[in-house]
């Protein structure tokens, strides 16, 4: 892939963050506008290589098996009230100059704090089943776990460890992003906070530099929706 695609997808993906409504061809004339010349089948042909999808305001990355059991929502009118009740995860994308990884983290929904984390080069499911077990090993379990209905959720490989401790399984609703808005807010503080401010050039960079922000995050960034306290207030006072 040629550095001007890569710098093209980065402009996508900004853009994607403030308009998921934004098609093919809206896209097409919001690079043309800033004096990129390309044709919509470019456009397209990068958004599938994101896994960007029109209106659902998030990465499409993680597929879904039809084999796979997927479980109802659990969340809908249920108030949120304690730290460990609800956990939820997803995955998005990081650049870099030679391609792209990818991060999963898992939340606590009441204090917004994150459990655990992991970057991997692929999209199979290890490297979530890595996270999930080292947040399950450091901190007491949740009554709920929520994710979205992609394969590396849906695996038994995921899945086992949660049914084996008796944790409740929700997954979104398809094509309702709101279902895990906590986790996409999540994205977008690390991605406007900290990926697009910095260029990271190698694998062991990104992974010390997103590990330092997540430190940040937990312990000194003031949320407003915490009334201006850190989640680790939240999570653990």
């Amino acid at each position: 892939m040629d550095a001007h695609d890569l710098h093209l997808m980065d402009l996508l993906d900004r853009q994607y963050l403030e308009t998921p409504f934004y098609g093919s061809r809206k896209m097409t004339a919001y690079l043309c506008g800033l004096g990129h010349p390309v044709n919509r089948k470019r456009v397209q042909r990068l958004m599938r290589l994101m896994g960007l999808e029109t209106i659902y305001p998030k990465p499409n990355l993680s597929k879904r098996r039809h084999d796979h059991k997927v479980y109802p929502y659990l969340l809908k009118g249920v108030s949120i009230d304690r730290p460990n009740f609800v956990w939820s995860t997803d995955i998005t994308y990081i650049r870099l100059p030679s391609g792209f990884l990818y991060l999963t983290a898992l939340i606590d929904w009441y204090s917004r704090y994150v459990l655990s984390w992991r970057l991997s080069n692929c999209l199979e499911s290890g490297f979530c089943v890595e996270a999930l077990l080292d947040a399950l090993g450091s901190h007491p379990q949740p009554e709920i776990f929520n994710t979205d209905q992609g394969v590396q959720f849906t695996s038994a490989n995921f899945l086992s460890p949660l049914l084996m401790r008796k944790i409740k399984v929700s997954m979104d609703s398809k094509g309702r992003a709101l279902d895990n808005i906590f986790v996409e807010r999540l994205w977008r503080s690390l991605k406007y906070e900290e990926v697009y401010l910095r260029e990271y050039q190698t694998v062991q960079e990104a992974r010390e530099s997103i590990g330092r922000y997540f430190s940040f995050y937990n312990n000194k960034r003031l949320h407003q929706a915490l009334g201006y306290k850190t989640p680790r207030f939240f999570h653990f006072d």
